[in-house]
């Protein structure tokens, strides 16, 4: 038995192939990356987690990122720019990209908009690809919160990506809500986090199919000002922060020194709900160290039994009742 529920956890967590169903009709969300800001592998680390990925690619995991897609309106939004920017965009090509990157008048932009949650590495590095270095980007529009819009305008490098047009900042207040297009609106719910450069926020995209949560960093569930119940509800799809299991995972670190709801702590605090509201949460942003990267782990199969989902690399989300590729 523990054979087989470890070999069905390996084909759920290994990453899509594209092409293998159809494409829902309405909107839906792409999984880019499921990892931390590091990336699995992660640099330096000679853990047997990261030992894996070098030698499996199908074990390797890029930086949490999601692309929501309209299909009617042939328009996508990419929420966070990580490091993995290049190859992410690259799998993004098989959705709704009409782009041709190597125009004479000047690079187009790669996405309706690019939506930042925070200042940390892992949420906005992918920007400097978007620079004369790299892509050189024409007018990409960058939607973030005034206070990460700052560091892009006034300090380097950030600065030169907005100075030479390569992107344009739309700025958000925490709490508000701008519209992508006519059929997409974007509110950013703001959340406790590390503020040592920005605020941080979470998105929740609303289409005329249904709703997402992109929501990859918080520090704990119990100092958000909302009750995770009731954001849960108002969506069809939750991308939720699982950066670490448990509170052992950094020998010799004091994890107090980086917050976050520890998975162990999420599936307490989802005990209580209905199975049909704990099948729309997605695990995100998982720390190279995190036991959930290995199917066959005991912390998987604890995931697994609780009605929790780990979210897959390469899995394409319908909303509402248009399912998409699990």
């Amino acid at each position: 038995m523990r054979l087989v529920l470890a070999l069905a956890l390996l084909a759920s967590c290994a990453p899509a192939t594209e092409g293998d169903a159809p494409l829902p009709a309405g909107p839906y969300a792409v999984v880019l990356g499921t990892a931390q800001d590091g990336g699995l592998p992660q640099l330096g680390c000679r853990a047997a987690c990261c030992e894996r990925a070098r030698v499996e690619p199908s074990a390797a995991r890029a930086v949490a990122s999601i692309l929501v897609v309209d299909p009617e309106a042939g328009q996508r939004w990419l929420l966070d720019a990580t490091p993995d920017l290049p190859s992410q965009v690259e799998r993004a090509r098989a959705h709704q990209d009409p782009r041709d990157g190597n125009q004479v008048e000047g690079r187009p932009p790669l996405f309706d908009g690019i939506l930042l949650t925070h200042a940390h590495m892992g949420h906005c590095l992918g920007l400097l690809h978007l620079g004369r270095e790299a892509y050189g980007a024409r007018g990409q529009r960058v939607v973030c919160t005034p206070t990460m819009a700052r560091i892009l305008r006034e300090e380097a490098p950030w600065s030169l990506l907005v100075d030479a047009g390569h992107i344009e900042l739309v700025e958000v207040e925490p709490g508000a809500s701008l519209d992508l297009s006519p059929r997409v609106r974007a509110e950013a719910l703001p959340v406790p986090h590390r503020g040592e450069f920005s605020d941080t926020v979470g998105w929740r995209i609303t289409t005329p199919a249904g709703a997402l949560l992109h929501l990859p960093d918080i520090d704990k569930w119990e100092r958000w000002e909302q009750d995770l119940r009731e954001v849960v509800a108002g969506v069809d799809l939750a991308f939720l922060d699982a950066t670490f299991f448990d509170g052992g995972e950094l020998p010799g670190r004091d994890m107090a020194e980086v917050p976050h709801p520890f998975v162990v702590e999420t599936l307490q605090r989802t005990r209580s709900w209905l199975p049909e509201e704990r099948a729309k949460v997605h695990l995100i942003h998982l720390n190279h160290s995190n036991p959930l990267h290995d199917p066959a782990s005991p912390a998987t199969e604890q995931l697994w039994a609780s009605g929790l989902r780990l979210a897959r690399q390469g899995a394409v989300l319908g909303l509402g009742t248009d399912s998409g590729r699990p």
